[in-house]
């Protein structure tokens, strides 16, 4: 465990990096560049926030927090601020304490987004990590229309050595799903994670697919815990926010999946759609490999962004 959450910190530091230049380099000059805390020191730092992607919600509430905290501490310093404001910044993403209780109930899965986000690696990855928990769990290869996608996860499937139910490419989604449940409680399956069709554009469709998957599942599994988290592509930026908007049109979203986390100077959406959307990231990827997808953790996530060294998590 030890070495691969340093793995995991040093990856998650590096893969910040264009996001650190983007906020963090502007954070400390509006520090370092003040003298005195005014209204211009605040409207500097809403400024930089924004540009970072930190979105609307988020930043008036780190905002707040910090004009909060000056008054009340007396605070005169500028760059005595960072230290609030990264403690705020971390408040905003806290997950929850109940946010990963499916590892200890039998549950469904439903894992959503458009095509190209990372969806079925994503999938993928997960199966790994259940069953290295000890989890019983099983596939459903449900998004029918991409050819390569049944294909794709039967490889996750094989290489994790989990179990998996796929339908024919063009066949129904929701008959899949059927087949998929039934062969959970047959087997006595801890986790069935499912993988579904990604499209967007033609909402309309998809929401009916999705209601109809939700009806199979409600009425096959009563009881059954469950989750629908959305895959995210943190480089889109503000189109992801936008993205899981819809998706939240769809289906009770309770998740967020944040791939490609690696290269991108958008890293701050990781806070806006906690902020804005009130859903936790649980999972956050930031690579192509089994290791690079993990659990979210704020203080992980913030620290690496603002490259702050803390004891057991070298790279």
């Amino acid at each position: 465990m030890g070495e691969e959450k340093k793995g995991f910190f040093g990856r998650l530091k590096d893969g910040l990096t264009k996001t650190r230049d983007n906020i963090v380099n502007g954070i400390d000059s509006v520090f370092n560049g003040f003298s005195a805390i005014d209204e211009d020191f605040y409207e500097e730092l809403e400024e930089i926030l924004i540009m970072g992607d930190i979105g609307v919600n988020a930043t008036n509430a780190i905002i707040e927090k910090l004009r909060g905290q000056v008054k009340e501490n007396h605070i005169k310093q500028p760059s005595e601020c960072k230290e609030i404001l990264i403690q705020s910044i971390k408040e905003q993403m806290k997950v929850g304490e109940t946010a990963y209780d499916f590892e200890q109930e039998q549950s469904v899965i439903l894992v959503i987004g458009v095509n190209g986000v990372g969806k079925t690696t994503s999938v993928g990855k997960l199966a790994g990590i259940l069953k290295d928990q000890g989890r019983k769990v099983l596939l459903a290869a449900a998004d029918t229309f991409r050819a390569a996608a049944g294909e794709q996860l039967t490889e996750w499937a094989n290489r994790a050595g989990v179990d998996i139910i796929g339908g024919s490419e063009g066949s129904d989604p929701a008959s899949v799903i059927f087949d998929a449940v039934n062969a959970a409680k047959a087997r006595h399956v801890d986790v069935l994670l499912c993988d579904t069709a990604g499209r967007l554009h033609n909402k309309k469709n998809l929401m009916e697919e999705l209601k109809k998957i939700n009806r199979i599942i409600d009425k096959e599994f009563p009881g059954v815990h469950r989750e629908n988290l959305v895959v995210l592509d943190g480089t889109t930026g503000q189109n992801a926010l936008q993205q899981a908007r819809d998706f939240g049109e769809v289906a009770d979203l309770t998740g967020i999946i944040l791939t490609k986390m690696d290269g991108t100077a958008k890293g701050g959406i990781a806070v806006a759609i906690q902020s804005e959307l009130n859903i936790p990231v649980k999972y956050i990827g930031v690579g192509e490999t089994l290791e690079d997808l993990q659990k979210f953790d704020s203080d992980q996530f913030v620290n690496a962004l603002f490259d702050i060294k803390v004891s057991g998590e070298e790279e």
